[in-house]
């Protein structure tokens, strides 16, 4: 005889545990999803600062993916624009007076270091000191 009631034995039986639990969910979890976890893993592994903890004149060293990369000038001059994304918030990185940059495209993973501005309602990183991050599987 079980001290554990009947319909608690049978709703401990129907709910999956470990490795086979965690393979449902990522199962179930839609890509995106899946790319934010990864991302948000990739952030604390390299030792940066999460872009959703980050506040207005903070010097922040922030770790994600490209998303967009767009040319838009600012006040006449040229500024090359993208955003970042790290599995929590975006974060704008711009780099004033640059056209292009040779290897910031969308999809590339980078490490941004500056501090941080609010304008408009968003975080912004202007002419921040970045670090590629290589291509594919490490």
């Amino acid at each position: 005889m079980s001290a554990v009631p009947r319909h608690e034995k049978a709703g401990r039986a129907e709910r999956p545990s470990g490795r086979f639990r965690r393979m449902l969910d990522r199962l179930s979890s839609s890509q995106e999803d899946l790319e934010s976890q990864e991302l948000r893993e990739d952030t604390q592994a390299t030792g940066c600062t999460r872009i959703s903890e980050c506040t207005d004149r903070q010097i922040v060293k922030v770790a994600g993916t490209l998303r967009t990369v767009t040319l838009r000038p600012r006040a006449g001059v040229p500024a090359l624009e993208a955003e970042l994304f790290d599995g929590t918030e975006p974060l704008d990185v711009v780099w004033l007076g640059r056209r292009s940059i040779v290897g910031i495209e969308p999809g590339r993973r980078i490490i941004a270091s500056g501090r941080v501005a609010m304008s408009h309602g968003r975080r912004v990183l202007f002419n921040p000191t970045y670090e590629l991050r290589p291509l594919g599987k490490e």
